[in-house]
């Protein structure tokens, strides 16, 4: 039984290593996209943020979102309070004396006491309803952005005549152990984005840092088939607008266009997090993604195995070790070039220590994400 476990395992990671390899191959194929600064901007711009007790964050999304390098009468920003107990409503009204292309609306408002399970989707849905401009960019309430973001979006949208836009996100660089392990996580799935939407093969991205035209969101329904699950206002509903666009979805591989937000502050948090990003999988229409994720999965979870069962097998130790020498070694081939284009080469140092926890997490998260509930924002959620 051991050994039959062992021929799975090796099977499974080497068909893993090979998709890896795919990967890497098509992130170093991409080049970094160029704006000019000097043209003139023409797009315009919908920002939507939705924010449930993000008093600690507001502030400074707000202040980077305000402060862009890009015409005022071209962007709106349109913050959907999320039934907030403390002061974002607050904090958000005293920007509003500032700045006329700031609007606020109050999800409470619209619910009327009603529960639901995707408060984000209806967020969104009720900020586009009332929004002006011709697309719609979507962010967090604890994001920072670059002056040059719309900009950039502006340049790319001229360019390549999309109608969705994946971006990069990256967190913030923080001591400690969680938060370097998030990063490298993190730093690993955003590569896979910018890799395989390039290439045309996934629909992945993340709602932190994605656009979409506004009358292509109305084409396919909104978010209608998706709307009620807690998750999926990003990866999801582009599934759904590659489905009637496949030759205009785009990945805007471009520095001035990234977006940054901070770790999870500690292990519940991150866990989650996690938890609830897995909790879609099965939603995925794109198969693809569901067939690698399944992949990784089982990758993870016969190692996780092995490792408990190694002690009791003479060599078991040496034979796990192989495996995981083999399976670091091609992610690092992926997390090199990835980390060059963040600026973060020097945090894979880390890399190979956080392998035994990471085979942990992804196993726990994926296995709660099919079977159990989750706490995001205050709320449980199935």
């Amino acid at each position: 039984m051991y050994w039959l476990a062992i021929i799975i395992t090796a099977v499974l990671l080497a068909a893993y290593c090979l998709l890896i390899l795919i990967y890497r191959q098509w992130f170093i194929r991409l080049r970094t996209f160029s704006i000019n600064k000097e043209a003139i901007p023409e797009t315009s711009f919908t920002v939507i943020i939705p924010a449930r007790n993000e008093s600690q964050n507001i502030g400074a999304c707000l202040q980077a979102v305000l402060n862009l390098q890009y015409p005022t009468h071209l962007y709106e920003v349109i913050v959907v309070n999320d039934h907030s107990t403390d002061d974002t409503e607050q904090i958000i009204r005293t920007f509003q004396l500032q700045h006329s292309n700031l609007q606020l609306i109050n999800l409470s408002e619209y619910l009327q006491g009603d529960q639901i399970n995707a408060y984000k989707k209806k967020a969104i849905e009720l900020a586009i309803s009332h929004s002006k401009g011709d697309w719609i960019v979507t962010t967090d309430a604890d994001c920072l952005m670059q002056p040059d973001w719309l900009t950039a979006y502006d340049a790319y949208i001229k360019h390549k005549n999309p109608v969705f836009i994946a971006a990069p996100v990256m967190f913030v660089s923080q001591p400690g152990f969680l938060s370097k392990f998030q990063l490298l996580d993190f730093m690993s799935l955003q590569g896979i984005t910018a890799a395989s939407v390039s290439a045309g093969f996934h629909t992945m991205c993340n709602g932190a840092n994605i656009a979409y035209r506004k009358d292509v969101f109305e084409e396919v329904g909104k978010f209608s088939g998706i709307d009620k699950l807690a998750s999926g206002d990003d990866m999801l509903l582009m599934n759904k607008i590659k489905k009637r666009h496949p030759d205009k979805m785009g990945y805007l591989f471009c520095k001035p266009a990234l977006v940054l937000t901070a770790p999870m502050q500690n292990w519940k948090s991150f866990l989650n997090q996690r938890i609830r990003w897995a909790s879609k999988a099965e939603s995925y229409q794109d198969r693809s993604i569901f067939w690698i994720l399944l992949l990784v999965y089982l990758v993870n979870a016969l190692l996780l195995v092995l490792l408990l069962v190694s002690p009791f097998i003479e060599n078991g130790i040496n034979n796990w070790l192989i495996l995981m020498i083999a399976k670091t070694g091609i992610e690092l081939s992926f997390m090199l070039p990835v980390s060059r284009f963040y600026g973060l080469s020097g945090e894979l140092v880390w890399f190979p220590l956080m392998q035994p926890f990471h085979i942990l997490y992804t196993v726990l998260a994926g296995w709660l994400g099919k079977f159990g509930t989750y706490q995001w924002k205050g709320r449980e959620v199935q």
